[in-house]
């Protein structure tokens, strides 16, 4: 490193103090990532991919609160169908990391032509996917609810909502997908707008279906589907524009609308092991839940508040991770591999300092917090626990989020793939149930695995960073 490229990295300009950064990432302002100062660079990817993170988490959340409004049916056809949707996400996250990481390589050897093909053969991908997937749910919807466990009321009720979100999972993956294309290009504050946009449409559409307001048919819950498809419908068509306005860092034109095999098949290799990576770290949660199952309801919904709150106070450190993924993929392409490696401890230090401060006001601050969801004395002293202890190991998963996308940024998807096997498979389920059921530690015992399989990520990671042999990873 020179001594110029170190000062640019220390001493920012003064005109690119922190407040314009954030102004100018929330305007989408044209940057080289490759190049120039690396605190900039970093906050000019994160703040919008923050932001994007928190939008996705909205449509969930308003669809329970107005579906809330027509009885228990309703709202258990929505959250059987989003057990059956976590397939679906589980997927187009899987096909997200690779479409990111091989975007972001040819844009950092300056080959947008070859980025824009990836971009075309990931959508292809998504596309396909989604058509086996669309027939099948609007085929056998009632069947499916009746195999999640669903009465004759919520089938009755629900089948129709079942069938337009498992019909219309297309809009889901090409979501994904092409906020995917857009964060491994550098365009994060266009994926942003995106989900604004489809958020805005379900906010203002999802109460019109369900009740009935004005001209619009009264829909029940069926009405929620309808409004968070055509919401994120829309989304998807504005993400179409973005990719064929010409002077975007990838622009997709009528000459590269044609299938490679060859790219499509790198794609399919990063994909596929990202998508056991994802599927790996979601079925160990479910494990969790079947360990605290036996303790009785109380303790399933104070760990589920509990984790609630912890996952919504870490959509920031998703968005550090995910800015870390981009600048290791696009320096990497342009054959910067010591600044790729400089950009990721810069944001795995930012990310350690936000996350320690947010685990100190856990600490000190659970009772309260924990309060605002509920009240009940079974069910509140479990939900602090559940908070304070997962939250003594903030600072470890900080360093582990940003490591682990790092290595998929670099098309080293396995690496974290074997890394949540070993620590959540081989070391958090087992540890839970001896702590839980063997110590007398009951529910405790799982909110002491979670955090030392958290910990255990960032300790493994971290070694095999310092090894370097992602630095070497061909996409």
């Amino acid at each position: 490193m020179t001594v110029s490229e170190s000062e640019l990295i220390v001493h920012a300009p003064v005109e690119h103090h922190w407040w314009q950064n954030v102004r100018d990432a929330l305007r989408g302002a044209h940057h080289d990532y490759t190049s120039g100062p690396l605190g900039r660079a970093i906050i000019l990817l994160a703040v919008p991919m923050v932001m994007e993170m928190i939008m996705e988490s909205v449509f969930a959340v308003v669809d329970v609160f107005f579906v809330s409004r027509l009885g228990p049916d309703a709202v258990a056809t929505v959250g059987l169908t989003e057990s059956m949707l976590a397939l679906i996400y589980t997927v187009a996250m899987g096909l997200s990391i690779g479409v990111m990481a091989t975007v972001a390589r040819r844009i950092g050897e300056r080959d947008p032509e070859e980025a824009a093909n990836a971009a075309v053969q990931g959508i292809a991908l998504g596309l396909g996917l989604a058509v086996l997937i669309g027939i099948s749910g609007v085929t056998f919807a009632p069947d499916l609810l009746h195999l999640m466990g669903a009465s004759p009321g919520v089938i009755a009720t629900g089948a129709n909502y079942t069938r337009v979100m498992l019909g219309g999972n297309l809009v889901i993956l090409l979501l994904f997908l092409i906020n995917a294309i857009f964060r491994g290009s550098g365009d994060a504050a266009i994926a942003m707008r995106v989900l604004w946009l489809a958020n805005g449409i379900n906010i203002v559409l999802g109460p019109c279906l369900i009740f009935g307001v004005g001209p619009l048919p009264r829909l029940g819950v069926t009405g929620a589907a309808v409004g968070t498809t055509i919401g994120r419908g829309i989304g998807v068509l504005f993400q179409l524009w973005c990719l064929s306005r010409p002077g975007r860092r990838v622009t997709v034109a009528r000459r590269h609308l044609a299938l490679h095999p060859r790219v499509m098949l790198n794609l399919i290799r990063l994909s596929g092991s990202g998508t056991f990576q994802v599927f790996v770290g979601t079925a160990s949660w479910i494990g969790l839940v079947r360990i605290l199952s036996s303790f009785g309801s109380w303790a399933v919904a104070g760990y589920t508040i509990g984790i609630r709150i912890i996952l919504f106070a870490l959509l920031p450190s998703w968005g550090l991770a995910n800015a870390a993924a981009t600048m290791v993929g696009q320096n990497l392409g342009a054959g910067k591999p010591e600044r790729a490696e400089r950009a990721v401890r810069l944001a795995g230090l930012y990310n350690m300092v936000f996350l320690g401060v947010v685990g100190l006001a856990f600490l000190l601050g659970a009772v309260p917090i924990v309060s605002l969801f509920t009240t009940d004395p079974a069910v509140a002293p479990a939900a602090v626990s559940c908070l304070r202890i997962v939250s003594l190991g903030f600072v470890f998963y900080a360093w582990g989020m940003v490591l682990t996308n790092s290595f998929n940024g670099a098309g080293d998807t396995w690496t974290p793939t074997l890394i949540n096997l070993g620590c959540f498979w081989l070391l958090e389920i087992p540890l839970a149930w001896v702590l839980a059921e063997r110590t007398g530690a009951g529910p405790r015992g799982v909110f002491w695995a979670i955090t030392t399989a958290f910990s255990s990520v960032a300790v493994v990671s971290a070694v095999l960073f310092r090894r370097g042999k992602w630095k070497l990873k061909k996409v």
